[in-house]
C-alpha cells in the first residue's frame, strides 16, 4: 500500500469512527448507481439491517412498492446532481416491513476534477411528528371532544381581541399556566418583551385573520419566565355568515428539534471542514514533497560550487544570496509539511520552563523592545513529549503574529497548566494527561470571521509578502501530528491566547539536554549506492558524496540496484529515495536486507512517511539534506 493509500486509509477510519457515533440520523454513502458503500450505527437503528446484510445492495429498496414503480429513487439521484442537492419527505420500508416516515437530504460528492464519486445520504426518522400532524387535522375536526386528551400540544382558543378562552393540557405542560390563572388574560403574555413592543400578537391575528392562517417558529416565554422553541400556528375561526368568532390556537414545543438540527449542522460543517483540509493536506505534502526534491539539487549543488569558487566577493555574495533563497524555500516546505502532518518528527521529553527559557533571547529579539514577555509556569511541571525544534518553532511563530498584532507594543505572557481530559470529556482529544502551553498577547484581537479563519492554509490578514498564511496550520498540524490540540482564542480589541495542548511524557522518560556537546564526526570512505528516480537528485547526492571522498555507484530504480547486486558490486552502504515508482524505498531496502544482512541502509525521504517492520527502525535523511546532514547519517549508519 503507497503512503497516500495508507492516510487516505486512516482519514477514512476517522471518518467512520465520526460517522457511526451518530445514532439519531441513518448517514450512509452510495456510489454513482445509487449501491450502499456505508452504514452507521443510526440507520441500522432505523431501518433494522445490519451493515453486512446491506452493503453492496442498491437504496432503492428502502422505497414503497409505489415509489419504486414511479422512479422516484433515481428521481432523487437526479435531483441531487443537476441541483446540488435534494431534500424531501416520504414512506420508507425498514426490514420488518413497516413503513415509517422520513426526512431525507442527499449531496453529491464531487472530487475537484467534476466528477461524481458518489453521494451522501442523511435520513431522519419522522414518524413522530407525521402522526402528530395527523391527530391534528383530525384534532382540528372534532376539537371539543379531543382537545383536553391532548398533552404534546398546547390546543387553546383565543377570542377575537386575542383573549384566552380555554386551555388544555398540553398548554398547561408546555407553557406552565393553570387554567384559572390564564383564562381571561392576553396570548401576549406568552411573547417575549421585544416581540410585544414590535407588535408580534397583534400581527399575527392580523395575518390570521386576512388569511385565515398564520404559521412561523419563535421564541415564547413560559410562566416560570424561561423561554422555549415554539411552532404556532392560529386559525380564524368564522361562523356560517363570515363572522369571526375567534382563533384556534395550537403550540408546539420544538427546542429540541431545533437543537438537534443545529447539532446536525454543526457535525455537516466540521465533516465538510475535515474534507477539506484533508484535500488540501494531501496537496500541500504532495507540493512539499516535490519541492523538497528541487531544493536538494539546488542546495547540494550550491555547496559544491561554493567550495569551489575563487575569493570574488561578488560571486560569493551572489551564492549566499543564492543559499538563502533556497533556504526559505526549505522554510516553506517544512510549514506544508507540518500541516500535512508529514514532517519527520523526533519527539522526546522536553522540560517546557527549560525550553522557554532558552529561547527567551530569541523571542525579545523577535518581538522587540517594545513588547514585555511575562512567564507563569508552576513550580513542579511534568515534562512533555514533543519535538523540540518544532515545538521552538511553533512559539516563534505565535511569538511573530502577537508582534504584527501589536504595533504599539504591549506584552505578551507564556504560561502552562496541568490539564486531564478525561474519556468521555472531550471530544477533539484523547484522554489522557496534557500541558496547556499557553501564550497570551494584549494586541488587537481578532472578530469572529477572521478567527474562524485563522487557522485555514494560506490564510493571512498581513500584506502581500508579508506572510505566507502557514504559520498557524504549521502550529495546528504539528499538535495533532503529536496527539494534542490547538485551540485559539480571540476577541476585537481583546487579545488573543493562543493554547498548544501537549501530551505528557510517559513516566521513564528522560529529558534530553537542549544543547548537547557536539562531538567530531569521523566518516571513512566508502563505496556507497544512491538509488533515485529523480536523476538531478541522484547527480548532486553523488557528487556531495564523491566531494567527501567517497565512491558512488547509481541507480535510478529499484530494479537496477538488485540488478548490481546481482553482478556482485562492492557496496559498504546504500543510500535509497523512500518514495519511487514500481518499488518504493523500503520494500528495495527488505529486498537488499534479505541479500546483504549486515549492509547499512539509510532512506531518503521528502516528508515522513509511516513505515512498518524494519524499515521503520533504518536511519532517515529528510530532504533536502546538505553534505554535513550526508556525513552525519553516513556516521550514525556505519555504527
Amino acid at each position: 500500500m503507497s503512503e497516500n493509500n495508507r492516510t487516505a486509509a486512516i482519514e477514512e477510519m476517522r471518518f467512520r469512527l465520526l460517522i457511526d457515533a451518530v445514532v439519531d440520523y441513518a448517514i450512509y454513502m452510495i456510489d454513482p448507481d445509487g449501491i450502499i458503500t456505508s452504514w452507521n450505527s443510526g440507520a441500522k437503528r432505523f431501518k433494522g439491517y445490519e451493515e453486512a446484510e446491506i452493503i453492496g445492495e442498491h437504496f432503492s429498496r428502502f422505497y414503497t412498492a409505489d415509489d419504486r414503480a414511479a422512479g422516484l429513487p433515481q428521481r432523487a439521484l437526479d435531483t441531487a446532481i443537476r441541483e446540488g442537492r435534494f431534500e424531501g419527505e416520504g414512506w420508507r420500508v425498514r426490514k420488518d416491513g413497516t413503513n415509517f416516515w422520513s426526512h431525507v437530504v442527499i449531496d453529491p460528492i464531487i472530487d475537484p476534477n467534476g466528477k461524481l464519486l458518489g453521494f451522501a445520504k442523511i435520513t431522519r426518522d419522522l414518524t413522530d411528528r407525521k402522526m402528530a400532524e395527523e391527530t391534528l387535522k383530525q384534532s382540528e375536526q372534532q376539537f371539543r371532544l379531543l382537545v383536553q386528551g391532548v398533552t404534546d400540544y398546547a390546543i387553546y382558543m383565543l377570542s377575537p381581541e386575542g383573549r384566552v378562552s380555554n386551555w388544555n393540557q398540553g398548554a398547561q405542560r408546555i407553557k406552565g399556566y393553570l387554567p384559572e390563572e390564564i383564562i381571561g388574560q392576553h396570548f401576549s403574555i406568552f411573547y417575549t418583551p421585544e416581540d410585544r413592543e414590535r407588535g408580534e400578537p397583534q400581527r399575527a391575528l392580523a395575518i390570521a385573520t386576512e388569511t385565515g392562517r398564520f404559521e412561523n417558529r419563535s421564541w415564547r416565554v413560559r410562566k416560570d419566565g424561561t423561554q422555549f422553541l415554539a411552532h404556532v400556528v392560529v386559525d380564524a375561526i368564522r361562523g356560517e355568515t363570515g363572522t369571526l368568532l375567534g382563533f384556534a390556537k395550537i403550540t408546539r414545543d420544538v427546542t429540541e428539534a431545533h437543537q438537534a438540527q443545529q447539532s446536525l449542522e454543526k457535525t455537516r460543517e466540521a465533516l465538510a471542514q475535515a474534507q477539506k483540509m484533508q484535500a488540501i493536506g494531501q496537496l500541500s505534502g504532495g507540493i512539499a514533497h516535490d519541492f523538497n526534491n528541487l531544493l536538494t539539487v539546488i542546495l547540494g549543488n550550491l555547496e559544491i560550487v561554493q567550495k569551489r569558487i575563487g575569493d570574488d566577493p561578488k560571486i560569493i555574495r551572489l551564492l549566499e544570496n543564492a543559499t538563502q533563497g533556497a533556504l526559505r524555500g526549505v522554510s516553506l516546505t517544512q510549514r506544508m509539511l507540518a500541516f500535512a502532518r508529514r514532517q519527520e518528527l523526533k519527539t522526546e521529553s522536553v522540560d517546557i520552563p527549560q525550553l522557554v527559557q532558552g529561547i527567551t533571547g530569541l523571542l525579545r529579539s523577535s518581538l522587540g523592545p517594545g513588547i514585555r514577555i511575562d512567564t507563569d509556569f508552576p513550580e513542579v511541571l511534568e515534562p512533555v513529549l514533543a519535538d523540540v525544534n518544532q515545538l521552538e518553532l511553533a512559539l516563534l511563530n505565535l511569538a511573530t503574529n502577537a508582534r504584527d498584532a501589536m504595533p504599539e507594543g504591549g506584552s505578551v505572557t507564556i504560561a502552562a497548566r496541568r490539564e486531564v481530559v478525561l474519556e468521555l470529556g472531550h471530544a477533539e482529544l484523547a484522554a489522557g494527561r496534557y500541558i496547556c502551553l499557553s501564550m497570551t498577547d494584549t494586541g488587537e484581537g481578532m472578530d469572529a470571521q477572521t478567527l474562524a479563519s485563522a487557522r485555514d492554509p494560506f490564510f493571512t490578514t498581513k500584506g502581500v509578502g508579508k506572510g505566507t498564511g502557514l504559520g498557524l496550520s504549521m502550529v495546528h498540524g504539528f499538535l495533532e501530528q503529536l496527539g494534542g490540540r490547538f485551540i485559539l482564542k480571540s476577541e476585537k480589541a481583546n487579545g488573543t491566547t493562543a493554547e498548544l495542548w501537549i501530551p505528557v511524557a510517559g513516566e521513564g522518560t528522560t529529558v534530553k539536554p537542549l544543547f548537547p556537546p557536539a562531538a567530531p564526526i569521523v566518516v571513512p570512505r566508502l563505496s556507497v549506492l544512491v538509488v533515485d528516480d529523480d536523476s538531478l537528485v541522484l547527480t548532486s547526492t553523488s557528487l556531495l558524496l564523491e566531494d567527501l571522498g567517497h565512491r558512488v555507484v547509481s541507480a535510478t530504480s529499484g530494479t537496477e540496484a538488485l540488478a548490481l547486486f546481482d553482478r556482485g558490486e562492492v557496496i559498504d552502504l546504500m543510500i535509497t529515495d523512500m518514495a519511487m515508482p514500481h518499488m518504493s524505498g523500503a520494500q528495495l531496502a527488505h529486498a537488499v536486507r534479505v541479500l546483504k544482512p549486515d549492509l547499512p541502509i539509510v532512506l531518503a525521504t521528502g516528508y515522513a512517511e509511516r513505515l512498518e517492520g524494519f524499515a521503520a527502525q533504518l536511519p532517515r535523511l529528510p530532504k533536502p539534506f546538505t553534505q554535513l546532514n550526508l556525513v552525519e547519517i553516513i556516521a550514525l549508519s556505519m555504527k
